[in-house]
């Protein structure tokens, strides 16, 4: 990985500075704030998800606690067939 010298690091800022201007950079830092802060958020609430999951399936596996979540089957398979959606018509 190349590493960046004091002239590149000033370039660098100049060309943000060309491409932003001075008025817009605080908006354009607290838009990139924000935006890792709800980034953080959502990897937080991924990782909960996750510890979530690996304690309901490992208590499956014990047996100890049945899982509080109901799957239902699709509303198709629900609904029970009549002798006129069986087979085709003849």
């Amino acid at each position: 990985m190349p590493s960046l010298g004091p002239m590149e690091i000033v370039l660098i800022l100049v060309v943000i500075l060309l491409l932003f201007g001075f008025k817009k950079l605080p908006d354009a830092a607290r838009s990139l704030g924000k935006s890792a802060r709800v980034f953080k958020a959502e990897v937080s609430e991924m990782k909960e998800e996750d510890r979530q999951r690996e304690a309901e399936k490992s208590a499956r596996e014990s047996g100890t606690v049945e899982s509080t979540t109901t799957e239902s089957a699709p509303a198709d398979d629900a609904k029970p067939r009549t002798d006129n959606e069986s087979g085709p018509v003849g």
